[in-house]
């Protein structure tokens, strides 16, 4: 089942899905503040690319960073997955406002999170918005 996407009453819009490993990633937007180099091939823009490179360093190690978090997932997804069936562990739930992680809990098994996932965007979609029980990011 993939992600539920619903509107509240306010017009917010709610992601309801179950979360396929067992952290939340922790490393977010890192590639939003990665600059527009100055074009051109004269002296004065080699410079001004040259600072905006060194300023801008941080940034982009965050970005591979970022990137080898995700290669991490895709790594330990299928042992995840692999545990989470012969193990019979219990898959987790979780609320999005946008993609900001606001609510989650434990479901049970692949069916029961799945009928879980759809009453809490049914109450969502309601108006029943469910309690913040996550730490701001």
């Amino acid at each position: 089942m993939l992600p539920v996407k619903v509107k509240d009453p306010g017009g917010q819009t709610w992601r309801v899905c179950r979360r396929w490993v067992p952290w939340r990633r922790r490393v977010r937007g890192a590639f939003d503040w990665l600059p527009n180099l100055p074009g051109g091939d004269d002296p004065i823009s080699m410079v001004l690319s040259a600072i905006m490179l060194i300023l801008f360093l941080p940034v982009i190690l965050l970005a591979v960073v970022a990137g080898l978090e995700i290669l991490l997932v895709l790594l330990v997804l299928p042992f995840a997955l692999l545990g989470r069936m012969i193990f019979g562990r219990h898959w987790t739930i979780e609320a999005r406002l946008d993609w900001t992680p606001v609510w989650e809990e434990s479901a049970g098994s692949w069916s029961q999170s799945g009928r879980a996932i759809q009453d809490v965007a049914t109450a969502i979609r309601q108006g029943h918005l469910p309690p913040r029980n996550l730490p701001p990011e």
